[in-house]
């Protein structure tokens, strides 16, 4: 009866023109904030360069990739459907990693056989010897003890971890002026996000419990870093995460900073690229207002809608 209540009144507030009630997220409209696309990073440009490719080109591969296979976009809906997210979503999530940060593969098997190739590697989640699993252990994580769900668990541990040993010195060990992810979970020193969803292996053990609630696989163990790389290699897992990325993101902007992101799929796929959906709804709530907006990533996807949605 609450939440009746509660409808009703934001609809009769709709008809009469007058303030919703405070309870009532803001809606992000559909549509880009920007008129122009916000500047490409210099490294995504030199990326593409290097590659002897245009963004262009780049974009149209991927988007005939989407567009010939049509049990991708099956898998993608049926994905999709689980975690409660439009399907485009994930469209612009594929189409904006596979324009501004990797090439697409010709088609989804190579994705397969890639995740494979990883089947038989050894190697783990460590920084100069020291396992990640033990680091973990130290007495400066205790308070992320009373965490029970990987995601707040792996929250607590990244914000640990900025807050007392990125760029300083702990027992006499100095530690690198970077991300967590970057100085654990990045075993070959050539990029950290693989596969189909470009899933860095952190944000997939963050969303792990979330994954194998909607989805049912396997829990994963940062003791297992090829684990890790297998899951988030192999297309029908990495979808799942996918899911669970941009799931969490819409959840923490409206739980959050009371906004609903949820009809703008250029503001996930921006979050898709930037990560930090909970810090940034933090901000974008201290700051008393005002929406999130897209970045070049999102300016895209949005731009691009229309051709998009036909994929679907």
């Amino acid at each position: 009866m609450r939440r009746f209540t509660q409808g009703l009144m934001v609809s009769l507030a709709l008809a009469m023109g007058i303030p919703a009630p405070a309870d009532a997220a803001r809606l992000v409209p559909p549509g880009n904030r920007n008129a122009e696309q916000p500047p490409i990073p210099g490294a995504s440009v030199r990326r593409t360069r290097a590659g002897k490719t245009s963004f262009d080109l780049k974009y149209e591969k991927v988007r005939d990739l989407l567009k010939q296979d049509r049990s991708l976009i099956s898998k993608i809906k049926r994905v999709a459907a689980a975690y409660d997210i439009d399907p485009i979503h994930m469209v612009g999530a594929i189409v904006g990693e596979h324009t501004y940060n990797v090439d697409a593969y010709d088609r989804l098997q190579s994705y397969y056989v890639k995740a494979a190739s990883y089947a038989g590697n050894s190697f783990r989640f460590a920084y100069k010897g020291e396992d990640i699993s033990d680091f973990v252990e130290r007495s400066e994580f205790d308070r992320c003890a009373d965490f029970d769900d990987s995601y707040r668990l792996w929250s607590c541990r990244e914000d640990v971890w900025q807050a007392t040993f990125r760029g300083k010195k702990v027992d006499g060990r100095a530690y690198p002026d970077n991300r967590f992810s970057a100085v654990f979970f990045q075993p070959f020193y050539a990029g950290q996000t693989f596969g189909l969803g470009q899933i860095n292996p952190l944000t997939a053990l963050m969303l792990t419990d979330l994954v194998n609630q909607k989805s049912g696989f396997a829990k994963l163990d940062p003791a297992d870093a090829a684990g890790v790389y297998r899951a988030i290699m192999d297309p029908d897992i990495s979808l799942a995460y996918m899911a669970a990325v941009i799931r969490k993101s819409i959840d923490d902007y409206r739980t959050i900073a009371n906004v609903d992101i949820s009809r703008n799929p250029g503001i996930t796929a921006t979050l898709f690229n930037i990560g930090g959906s909970q810090q940034r709804a933090r901000a974008l709530k201290a700051r008393g207002g005002g929406l999130p907006e897209e970045n070049y990533y999102g300016w895209l996807i949005n731009d691009r809608l229309d051709e998009l949605q036909e994929l679907l």
